[in-house]
């Protein structure tokens, strides 16, 4: 396992991510847009369960919010109309 963030960033998070989680990342980023709203849909609907830590999912998605604002911030991303 590896620290998050993905590797194209440059950037480490306190998380751990699996491999097999960072290779299927990295192939979902190659979808188009309306496939990657649907399957980000379909994971976030995977999270509404009793056994779901709120807490924790309300912690790594704050992480993950701040680590796309400093990509923005940084200019490395950009933002995309849909």
């Amino acid at each position: 396992m590896q620290h998050g963030g993905h590797p194209a960033h440059g950037k480490r998070h306190d998380f751990v991510v699996t491999a097999a989680a960072e290779t299927l990342l990295e192939q979902a980023l190659t979808l188009p847009v309306e496939d990657r709203a649907l399957l980000a849909s379909g994971l976030l609907a995977s999270l509404d369960s009793d056994s779901v830590d709120d807490v924790e999912v309300d912690r790594l998605l704050s992480v993950e919010t701040d680590r796309r604002a400093t990509l923005l911030d940084s200019g490395e991303a950009g933002l995309v109309t849909w």
